[in-house]
């Protein structure tokens, strides 16, 4: 073989072998990272805070206003 092509091929080698490294090392520190989080969410747990039954009345009040300006607009057009 050539010289060039053994270089090339040594070249893509080192180069593929860096990536993968560094996706396993970044996997395996999500991981570790992902555990951490876990276990100060148990320590420290974070208040949720409790919706009302109004809120989502009126939401579905603004969306039927927007259907019937919709409606509205496409009887003009």
């Amino acid at each position: 073989m050539s010289e060039n092509l053994i270089e090339g091929l040594t070249l893509l080698a080192m180069g593929m072998g860096f990536v993968l490294t560094f996706l396993c090392i970044m996997i395996v520190s999500m991981h570790i990272m992902s555990n951490i989080v876990v276990y100060l969410n148990k320590i420290f747990p974070v208040a949720v805070e409790e919706t009302s039954k109004k809120s989502t009345s009126k939401a579905a009040g603004d969306d039927a206003a927007i259907a019937l300006a919709l409606a509205a607009a496409m009887v003009r057009k």
